[in-house]
């Protein structure tokens, strides 16, 4: 079946992105000012550290795996897939090694045929890196996934048909959640040149190979 937003009910959303990699000692820093909350590391096993508007709510569910890999191997890009819900029209995922199914919106690999799977995961800035910087450009502020290059989730291949980017207001209501069987909807925060605060979410989408 498609499990679709109530688009009647305006929501904030948060995804992927509200984070930013540090040195230790800068995070303990930040984190007494009470702007920042210590969280865990990186790909790199650095340090990360949520900004304030961006701190996972544990009634979020979420686990880092159980839902077997992420593979965008043009990019690189091998992690586990966990998951998480919707909490109040906020997603955030809590950690930066892994890729996360949104349950509570769409449905599972293994049940593609009945809607779409989105997938949502860190990208960091100041030097971080979380899933979601292998499917960066930021330099051009583009996918590096490119229409025919293939996903694998939970070992049922997508490939991707293109790319958007869409503002943080913009998400709630676009088209992408309207639960279309057989796509794959991925989504991360497009971090930007100058280092500053991402604005934007990429949203890469894929067709399940037949």
């Amino acid at each position: 079946m498609k499990r679709q937003i109530d688009t009647r009910v305006r929501r904030r959303w948060f995804i992927a992105g509200g984070a930013l990699a540090a040195l230790a000692l800068t995070a303990g820093v930040l984190a007494a000012t009470g702007a920042f909350t210590p969280g865990p590391k990186d790909m790199n096993g650095n340090p990360v550290i949520y900004e304030a508007d961006a701190v996972p709510d544990p009634a979020a569910s979420a686990v880092p795996d159980g839902n077997g890999r992420f593979v965008a191997s043009t990019v690189g890009l091998d992690v586990p897939v966990g998951s998480l819900d919707a909490v109040d029209g906020v997603v955030t995922p809590p950690g930066f090694t892994s890729a996360y199914l949104i349950r509570n919106y769409g449905v599972t690999p293994k049940e593609a045929g009945l809607g779409t799977v989105y997938v949502v995961m860190h990208s960091l800035r100041n030097g971080g890196n979380g899933p979601g910087n292998a499917l960066i450009d930021v330099e051009q502020e583009k996918a590096r996934l490119v229409a025919g290059d293939t996903i694998d989730v939970d070992d049922v291949t997508y490939r991707v048909t293109g790319s958007q980017h869409l503002s943080k207001e913009q998400l709630p209501t676009s088209e992408i959640w309207a639960g279309t069987p057989n796509t794959l909807v991925v989504i991360t925060c497009l971090q930007r040149p100058d280092g500053a605060p991402s604005t934007d979410n990429l949203i890469i989408t894929a067709e399940r190979e037949q």
